[in-house]
This record gives structure tokens, sequence and C-alpha cells, in this order.
């Protein structure tokens, strides 16, 4: 009935797109028992690549072969030939990066021993296409989510109502916040005229909270309809922006795509076991990839670069922060940590710039205008701006703090039932007042 349920939920979007689920299924399937079964190490590796190759072609021809189509022709156009590719402008499938690492993940760890295939096909099938995870994650691994699938699950009343929490939750981050936040965004980075800073500034603010919430939002409704269900979906964001530090940050940002990256292509190529040179190569070719993983355009790249950057910058400059004696007064030390977490902040939040720009000249232009146009001028709506920013985020924050001095996520829903209720009643109130209708996908539907 779930698989069933699964496909029906893709097949409303584009029904012709089923068959790509089905044959990435089908082979990771065949793939997954020929290496369990092969004792010839060569055959292992052969179905093992043919695994790798056969999703990682499906994936580049539908998401990255007009890009690198046009990047050939411009590249062969500095040497003086000139070539007309054919361009297929194919429409993304929704989900495709998520499911195809998902897949791997299965194969990968078969190969590893760290997991046997199942033989029962259905049930495989609906982990590559269990619904509340399929088009934006998290990206589930198939030693965590395939048992759950194959084991008869736990229904309780506690799991559904957790499981509402977090769907209502997920909902007022999405409805109210992200999609709020959007008519702020959108038109600042739909702009081509002269960037103002404190306006960019404004929009970068607004971005970072609006593409957290729409996919932090996302990912609690997943893990809500799984926990009515029976299902233990992992969490994919624990409070990232209280981070003090870039590798803090991947530790608690879209968690299944970092750890994937780690776990599956960053310690293959070494890790941090073959020298520092080789160290700092490593995490450059994994963040490269990852931002190449969010889209197929420059900034993406660009963004993967800056990121690998203040990991690298981080890793050298660790040992001398080490050597930096930590506050022994409470207060100085809680005031510290403040700063450090609103410095790097505004790191995270450059990296936003490079992420949502259009074009690497808008991000420009826009560094141009933090730099050099930084005041604040009349007629920019700046107050409009800066106020719905505050009055969108605000109990945002409030719950975020909350959730990060009881380092408990779930805070509000083990609180008094009476303080629960408040919360609830404010929180719909706040949806179904100035919730944002007409409905706004989810940025990570592109992805």
């Amino acid at each position: 009935m779930l698989l069933v349920a699964s496909y029906i939920f893709y097949g409303a979007w584009d029904w012709k797109f089923l068959s790509l689920i089905f044959i990435s299924t089908l082979l990771d399937y065949i793939c997954g028992l020929k290496i369990y079964e092969s004792k010839d190490i060569k055959k292992r590796k052969l179905f093992l690549f043919f695994s790798i190759f056969g999703n990682l072609s499906i994936l580049g021809f539908f998401k990255y072969f007009d890009f690198f189509a046009s990047n050939l022709q411009v590249l062969l156009g500095y040497f003086g030939l000139h070539i007309q590719p054919h361009f297929f402008h194919i429409i993304l499938p929704v989900g495709i990066s998520f499911y195809t690492f998902q897949t791997l993940s299965y194969s990968i760890d078969i190969y590893r021993n760290q997991m046997k295939p199942t033989k029962k096909f259905f049930d495989f099938a609906l982990f590559v296409a269990f619904f509340p995870q399929l088009v934006a994650g998290p990206i589930e691994r198939a030693k965590h989510l395939l048992p759950q699938i194959l084991l008869p699950r736990k229904l309780s009343l506690d799991k559904f109502h957790e499981g509402c929490y977090l769907i209502f939750w997920g909902l007022f981050m999405k409805v109210y916040v992200a999609d709020n936040l959007a008519r702020i965004v959108d038109p600042m980075f739909a702009d081509f005229s002269p960037y103002n800073g404190v306006r960019t500034l404004l929009a970068l603010y607004a971005f970072a909270f609006q593409i957290f919430c729409d996919f932090a939002g996302y990912s609690n409704i997943a893990r809500g309809l799984g926990k009515c269900m029976g299902f233990d979906i992992m969490i994919n964001f624990n409070l990232p922006y209280f981070a003090t530090n870039p590798k803090e940050f991947w530790q608690k940002w879209h968690i299944s795509l970092s750890s994937w990256l780690r776990d599956y292509l960053y310690i293959p190529l070494g890790g941090n076991r073959k020298g520092i040179l080789i160290t700092y190569r490593n995490i450059a070719i994994t963040m490269l990839l990852g931002g190449l993983w969010h889209g197929a355009a420059w900034t993406f790249v660009i963004w993967g670069a800056y990121q690998a950057m203040l990991l690298i910058i981080h890793k050298l400059l660790n040992p001398l922060f080490r050597k930096v004696p930590s506050p022994q007064n409470i207060f100085v030390k809680k005031i510290w940590f403040f700063i450090r977490v609103i410095f790097f902040f505004h790191l995270v939040c450059l990296g936003w710039l490079i992420f949502r720009a259009q074009s690497m000249e808008q991000v420009f232009q826009m560094l141009y205008g933090l730099v050099f146009n930084f005041h604040i001028a009349k007629g920019l709506g700046l107050y409009v701006a800066f106020n719905g920013i505050i009055t969108t985020i605000w109990l945002l924050l409030i719950i975020q703090l909350l959730q990060f001095l009881r380092k408990d996520l779930l805070v509000i829903f083990k609180w008094h039932w009476l303080v629960q209720v408040f919360v609830y009643f404010m929180i719909y109130f706040l949806l179904i007042n100035y919730g944002a209708s007409g409905g706004k996908e989810f940025i990570y539907f592109q992805f």
C-alpha cells in the first residue's frame, strides 16, 4: 500500500519520470544481490561499478548534460572552434539527486559488508520511493530505513502525537516563515539595478532564514509523517545557526547529505589519513562536488569552493584557536560564544549570497554594494524589509533559543499541556491570518 501510495504521489507530478525511479530501483536491487552472492572481488567491483555508473549516468544526463554542453561550447569557442551542441532542455525530475544518493548507499554498503541485501523487491522499492522523504530528503541510508520496512512496525499514540507536532511545526516554518520571507528575498534578487549594501544585507538575512525554514520545515514534515506510520526518519537539521565554525555547521546543516559525502566520498578519497595536503585536496573535491550536487550552475560550484575554503582555513587555524585560553567567567564565556556565533553566521550569509544569486555577475554587483554602497538610503523600503524580517522570525528565534538552551529539539512538545496549547494557538493564529497563501514550492525540489 505504501509503495503504491509513493508511486501515485510522485506520478502526480509527472508519471513519465516514474520510469527513472523504477530503473534505478531495479538496477540496485540486482546489483546488490550480485555483489553479495559473488565471492570473486573482481565481480563484486564490476557490479558495484554498474550500480554507480548507471545511477550517476541517469543523474548526469538529466541534471548536467545541458550545463556541460554549453560550457564546452564556450570553452572551444576561445580556441576558435565553434560547435552547436544539441541541447535537450529536459525538465529536471523532482528529487532525482536525493533518491539517486539513497540507492547508491545500498549498493556501496553491501560491497563494504555493512549490510545484507533484501530479496523482497517491493520492500526495496518502497525504500527508494518512500513518499515522505522522496523529493527533498533526508537522504536515508538503507541500513537505517530498510530494516524498518522489512520488520513489523510498532505504532503508538505517543509517536503519532510527536509526528503531528513535527508536521505542524514544519508547516509553520514553511508557510509562515519561509514563504513570507520569500516576498523580501525574491524581488531583491530579481532586481539588477545598482545594489544598496544595507538592502542587500537584509535580503541575505531574510534568505538565510528562508532557506533554513523551507528545507528544515520539509524535513520536519517528512519525519512527522514517518512517525505517524511507525518509521523513524533521521534528523536533518540540528540548530545550524548556533554553529561557531564551518565543521560544526556541516554537522548540523543538511546532515544526511554532509554525512553521505563524508562516508562515501571524503573518507574513500583518503580523508585526513594521508597528510595535510591530501586532506585539503579531499575537502576541496568533496565540497566542490557537494556544491555541484545542488545544481548545474557555476554559482553552486563557487559556493562549494567557498565552503571548502572555510573548512580548510578553519583546519589551518584550529591549532592556534586551541592555544587561546577560554574565558573563566561564565558571563564572559557566553558573550564570547555569542560573538563567535554572530561572526560565523555572517560568513554563512556570504555563502548564501553566492548560492542564491542568478549569476556570478550578480554576486559581484551585490558584493560591490555591500562594500562601497553601504548606507541607509530613503525610498528603498529598508524599514519595511527590516520590520518584515523581525515580525516573521521572532517566534522562530525564541523557540530555537529554547531548543538550544535545553539541548532538545522537542522542547515544546515536552512542556506542560497548558503551555503547549498556548504555543500551538499562537502558531495556528499566525498560520491562518498571516501565512503565505497560494502555495510556493520547496526550494530543494529543484535539486
